[in-house]
C-alpha cells in the first residue's frame, strides 16, 4: 500500500534538521507523496526549494499561501507578492495555501475582517491559476462556508485538519473539498469527529499529519512526523467498514482527483 501525507511542514524544525533521513524512512514505509503548504512570505522560498528533494520513489509537492496566524505584520503587498510568485512557479506548486480563517486568533488580534479579506483574495489567486486551495479552520466553519458559497474555489481543495460534525463535513464535500483526516481521530475524546468520519463517504477523505504539529494521542510533547501517516491510517481503518486495501486505494484516488482536477 502507498500513502500520501496531504499536509506537512517539512521546512519547520525539527523536521528540516533531519530531512534526508526522514525522506528515506518515508520511502521505506510506503509514503510516496508529501504535500507541503507554506504559511507566510518568509517561508515561501524554503518550501519551493523542497521540490529539489524529490526522488523517483518520493515526490514533494510545494504550495504557496498565507496562513491566518501570520497576517498581523503583513500588508496587501504580500498578496501581490504571492500572486507574482505563483505565476513564476505555476508548474511547481500544486495548491494555494495554507490559507483560511482562525477564530481564536481573530479574537486575540481583532483581525477577523483582515483574515476574511486575505482568504477571499487567495481564493481569487487559486481560481486565476486553476489551482485547488488548502484551508485552515478553527472555530470558523460558519464564516468559511459563507465565503466559500459566494467565492467558490473552482478546483476545490483540502480542508485541513477536519474537526466538526457530519453535516458540516457534507457541506464542504458538496463544495468540492476533500477532508484532511489527521491525529484528531486517535483521541477518544474527539467523539463528534470520529462519528462523522465513520459515516462520511470514503471518496471524500485524505490523510494528513500537519507535522511537526498535531501530535497523536499518547505522543503529546513530541514533534509529529509524516511517518505517523501509517498510524493515522490504522486509526481510520478501525472506524471504517471497508478493508484496509480498499481504504488505502481510495485515499490515493482522492488525492489524485484534487491534484489533477
Amino acid at each position: 500500500m502507498l500513502f500520501t501525507d496531504s499536509h506537512c511542514h517539512l521546512d519547520f524544525e525539527p523536521l528540516s534538521d533531519k530531512l534526508t533521513l526522514l525522506l528515506e524512512d518515508c520511502s521505506i514505509n510506503g509514503i510516496h507523496r508529501l504535500i507541503i503548504p507554506s504559511v507566510a512570505p518568509n517561508n515561501w522560498q524554503s518550501v519551493l526549494d523542497l521540490k529539489h528533494a524529490s526522488k523517483p520513489e518520493l515526490t514533494l509537492f510545494p504550495c504557496l499561501g498565507i496562513h491566518p496566524w501570520y497576517l498581523n505584520d503583513l500588508s496587501t503587498e504580500a498578496l501581490q507578492a504571492l500572486n507574482t510568485l505563483v505565476a513564476q512557479h505555476i508548474d511547481h506548486i500544486v495548491a494555494i495555501g495554507e490559507c483560511g480563517i482562525d477564530g481564536k486568533i481573530a479574537n486575540e488580534q481583532n483581525n477577523l475582517a483582515k483574515q476574511q479579506y486575505f482568504f477571499k483574495e487567495q481564493i481569487k489567486i487559486a481560481n486565476d491559476y486553476a489551482k485547488p486551495i488548502i484551508i485552515h479552520h478553527r472555530r470558523t466553519h460558519n464564516e468559511l462556508i459563507e465565503i466559500l458559497k459566494k467565492d467558490k474555489p473552482n478546483k476545490g481543495g483540502f480542508l485541513h485538519g477536519f474537526s466538526g460534525s457530519y453535516q458540516q463535513a457534507i457541506t464542504y464535500i458538496d463544495m468540492g473539498f476533500k477532508l484532511g483526516i489527521g491525529g484528531t481521530i486517535t483521541y477518544e475524546r474527539a467523539e463528534k469527529t470520529r462519528k462523522a468520519i465513520k459515516r462520511l463517504p470514503l471518496d471524500a477523505l485524505v490523510l494528513e499529519t500537519d507535522a511537526p504539529a498535531m501530535p497523536l494521542s499518547g505522543e503529546q510533547g513530541s514533534p509529529n512526523s509524516p511517518l505517523n501517516i501509517t498510524k493515522i491510517f490504522k486509526a481510520l481503518c478501525l472506524l471504517r467498514d471497508e478493508t484496509p486495501e480498499q481504504i488505502a486505494q481510495q485515499l490515493e484516488l482522492n488525492i489524485d482527483r484534487i491534484l489533477h482536477a
